[in-house]
C-alpha cells in the first residue's frame, strides 16, 4: 500500500482552528517534512494550490506558496519519492503546464506528476478578473478533458495541433518530450468527475469522513472502481485522512477535542458560503463536503485519531477497502507527527510490512 503526504504549502495545514498548531508555509518547513518522508520510505508527496483563503481569525490558507515552483525545489533535494504539483487549470495554459512538467521531470526522473484542480472557489479567480461566471461549474471537467488531452498529445508526440471547444493549438511545439511517464491525479468527487478521472487520470482523490469511521471512504471507492471499469482503464483512489496520534487514545482524543473547541467560526463561515455557490453541484461534490458540520475543523478529509496501535490497525483497514491504491496523510504538527508516524505507527501496519522489514 503507498503512503504519501500532503505537505503543508498553505498556514497551518488542514485545521480551521484557533487551537492547533500556528504555522507559516516556508520552503524551509516542507523541505524537512518531504526529507522525513524519504527516510521513513513514504511513497509520494503532492501540494495543493490555493490561491485565497478563508480568513477568519488564523487567516486560514491566506498565506500560500505556489505549486509548480515549490515541487521543483524540493525535486532537487530528494532522491525516490515521487513528487505531484497541482495545476488550478483556469490559470496555466496546457501547454505551458505540459512543459513545467517535462522540466521537473528532468530534474527529478521518472518521479513526477500533476494533480488537476478545476476549482470550486469562486473568489480564488474572480480577483483576478478569471472567473468564466458560474455557469462553469457545469463544464469544468468538459475544460480539464481538453486541458489533459493537449498536454498528453505534447508529451507523446512533440506536438498538438488538438481543435476544441475550450483549446486550440496551432502547430505548438515542445521539445524535449518527457523521459517518463507524467502521472496524473483527480480529485472529482462527483458523478462526472469520476467520469474524468476514470477516462484520463491514474489516481483519484477519495475524501475521508467522519472521526475515526476509516470504512466510510467504501462507497466512494466503490463509484470510483464501477466508473474506471465503465472506462476500461484502472484509476486508483488515493484517500485522504488526517492523523493525530499519542501514546494513548485519551491523550489524542484530548488533544482532538482542543482543536474543535478552537474552530475559527469565521473562516469556515467563508468557506461554506464558496461551497454553495455551485448549486447544481450533486450530492457528492466537493461543494457539497465541505459544508459538512461533523468534523469541520478538518478541511475535507477524515480524521484518524487515537493511540499509535489504534491508527496502525485503522490505516490497515482503509487500505484493505477494495480501490485504494494509496493513503494520503496530513498531521495536525507535521514534523512531530512524521517521527511519529514513521517511527511508532508504520511499524504496526501489516499494509506496510515490506517497508518494515517483513516479506
Amino acid at each position: 500500500m503507498e503512503i504519501g503526504v500532503f505537505i503543508p504549502i498553505g498556514n497551518n495545514g488542514w485545521l480551521i482552528s484557533t487551537t492547533s498548531p500556528q504555522y507559516m508555509p516556508s520552503f524551509e518547513l516542507n523541505k524537512q517534512i518531504i526529507l522525513k518522508a524519504e527516510k521513513y520510505n513514504l511513497d509520494f508527496a503532492l501540494s495543493m494550490i490555493k490561491l485565497r483563503g478563508f480568513g477568519g481569525k488564523t487567516e486560514f490558507w491566506d498565506h500560500n506558496l505556489e505549486s509548480f515552483t515549490l515541487m521543483a525545489g524540493l525535486a532537487a533535494v530528494t532522491t525516490k519519492i515521487k513528487l505531484f504539483a497541482s495545476t488550478a487549470i483556469l490559470t496555466l495554459p496546457p501547454a505551458l503546464v505540459a512543459r513545467m512538467a517535462t522540466t521537473i521531470d528532468s530534474i527529478a526522473p521518472g518521479r513526477f506528476g500533476i494533480n488537476i484542480v478545476t476549482g470550486w472557489q469562486e473568489a480564488e479567480y474572480s480577483q483576478m478578473s478569471i472567473w468564466p461566471g458560474n455557469a462553469y461549474f457545469g463544464y469544468r471537467y468538459d475544460y480539464a478533458t481538453e486541458y489533459v488531452q493537449v498536454m498528453k498529445e505534447l508529451w507523446a508526440n512533440g506536438v498538438s495541433n488538438f481543435k476544441g471547444k475550450h483549446f486550440t493549438m496551432n502547430d505548438c511545439k515542445m521539445s524535449p518530450k518527457p523521459a517518463h511517464d507524467i502521472k496524473i491525479v483527480a480529485a472529482g468527487q462527483s458523478g462526472r468527475g469520476l467520469e474524468f478521472a476514470s477516462q484520463f487520470a491514474d489516481f483519484n482523490f477519495a475524501m475521508g469522513a467522519g472521526i475515526n469511521t476509516p470504512t466510510a471512504i467504501g462507497a466512494s471507492n466503490e463509484r470510483l472502481v464501477e466508473a474506471s471499469k465503465k472506462a476500461g482503464r484502472e484509476c486508483g483512489a488515493y484517500v485522504l485522512f488526517m492523523v493525530i496520534a499519542e501514546e494513548t487514545d485519551e491523550e489524542a482524543e484530548a488533544k482532538w477535542k482542543l482543536y474543535k473547541d478552537g474552530a475559527d467560526v469565521d473562516a469556515l463561515a467563508w468557506m461554506a458560503d464558496q461551497g454553495s455557490k455551485d448549486t447544481k453541484a450533486d450530492a457528492n461534490a466537493t461543494a457539497k463536503s465541505i459544508n459538512l458540520p461533523e468534523g469541520a475543523v478538518n478541511f475535507n478529509q477524515g480524521t484518524l485519531v487515537g493511540s499509535f496501535e489504534k491508527v496502525a490497525r485503522m490505516l490497515d483497514e482503509i487500505a484493505e477497502m477494495p480501490g485504494t491504491k494509496g493513503i494520503m496523510l496530513t498531521f495536525d504538527d507535521f514534523l512531530i507527527g512524521m517521527d511519529k508516524f514513521g517511527e511508532k505507527i508504520q511499524p504496526l501496519m501489516k499494509c506496510r510490512s515490506k517497508v518494515n522489514g517483513v516479506a
